[in-house]
């Protein structure tokens, strides 16, 4: 089946992290059989802690090559290590800071990392202070070829780390203008807005989102991009992504998942994506 390039790689397979936490050996067996079912171009790379890279080789099989997105969970000079025979790096993420700091200086080594090894890589920025800076940083140094984008949390363990429609609808506006790609990450368990039963918090669909970076796309005001992503009704997103189904997604990267089978459900039971398994 081709997956419409809407949807191209718009699930990185975050299996290992929360709240998912599947262990690394049964995350690779996992992501193998992603790989190569009839929904594979749904699917990006496998997103691995930094610290856990050199686990991998052993879990290859003989002549196999793993493409792997590398997730800083220490210093950042740990997610440009060399990877094991078969482990191929495609892509490199990391924290600029924490809410309230200064993301700048992390910023300028990351994207000199980058540039030094010929990686693309994803910068979290915190929607907090420093933002509308970091992003100019990010737009210049795209401008100047690096392959770096912006990564944006949209959850978490607390109701703050979940930002607002219009705070979201915001950081969209704001990397279209630049012409900056972005990723999310955290609490897009679904392809329509809810609120969680067991945590009481209201998460983001990750429809809503891709309507809203088409709308971004197509010039639409922040309040009219944050309705789509506030609204909880099917029929409106349908209708608003379904005439670029044969569109590449504008700006938005895609999300990592601790569960590829949820988000491609929602899909199908939209009519969205067509296929059996």
């Amino acid at each position: 089946m081709s997956t419409p390039p809407l949807l191209a790689q718009l699930l990185d397979d975050a299996a290992v992290f929360p709240p998912g936490s599947a262990a690394l050996p049964d995350a690779v067996s996992a992501h193998r059989v992603h790989r190569t079912a009839w929904y594979a171009g749904l699917v990006g790379p496998l997103l691995v802690p930094a610290s856990q890279l050199g686990q991998l080789a052993p879990l290859l099989t003989p002549g196999e090559t793993l493409a792997v997105g590398v997730i800083g969970d220490g210093s950042l000079a740990d997610c440009f290590a060399v990877p094991p025979t078969g482990v191929r790096v495609v892509q490199v993420e990391a924290a600029m800071a924490r809410r309230g700091e200064n993301p700048l200086p992390v910023l300028s080594s990351f994207t000199a990392l980058l540039r030094e090894h010929d990686l693309r890589g994803f910068a979290e920025i915190p929607l907090a202070w420093g933002l509308l800076a970091a992003l100019d940083t990010l737009a210049e140094a795209r401008t100047g070829g690096l392959d770096v984008s912006a990564k944006f949390r949209t959850g978490g363990l607390a109701a703050e780390l979940f930002p607002t429609p219009m705070e979201l609808a915001a950081v969209i506006i704001a990397c279209h203008e630049r012409q900056l790609p972005f990723k999310l990450t955290a609490g897009l368990h679904h392809a329509i807005r809810h609120t969680d039963p067991e945590t009481g918090f209201t998460h983001h669909g990750f429809l809503n989102v891709l309507a809203a970076a088409c709308a971004a796309a197509d010039g639409l005001e922040v309040t009219e991009v944050a309705g789509l992503l506030a609204t909880t009704q099917p029929l409106t997103l349908i209708e608003a992504v379904r005439t670029r189904r044969s569109r590449p997604r504008p700006l938005w990267c895609g999300f990592g998942t601790c569960s590829i089978p949820e988000p491609l459900a929602d899909l199908q039971k939209l009519g969205l994506l067509d296929g059996s398994a």
